[in-house]
């Protein structure tokens, strides 16, 4: 190893690093598009796949393209449901009521 080079790392190695966070946690739906899009990219059916989690919990169902199964794990299922439901009632739900 060229004697720069060692000397380079021998005083990073006494230093500390810190790293910072450039995101804040996403929103449920910034999540669900991120993975959407992911899905389709891959060529895979979203909607069945996002279904798929969301009933048995299982990542494999979301392909790791793109970092979308470790996105998708970053918000509890319970909140990406509320986010598909609260969706679909703002869009269908306020001038279909029965």
């Amino acid at each position: 190893m060229d004697k720069t080079i060692r000397d380079n790392v021998s005083q990073d190695l006494g230093s500390t690093i810190k790293f910072r966070r450039t995101n804040e946690k996403q929103t449920a739906h910034q999540v669900l598009m991120s993975v959407y899009t992911a899905m389709c990219e891959k060529g895979y059916d979203p909607v069945n796949q996002i279904v798929g989690y969301l009933l048995s919990g299982d990542p494999t169902y979301i392909t790791s393209y793109n970092n979308a199964r470790y996105l998708i794990r970053t918000v509890e299922r319970d909140e990406l449901a509320e986010e598909l439901v609260r969706s679909y009632l703002d869009q269908y739900g306020k001038n279909n009521i029965l």
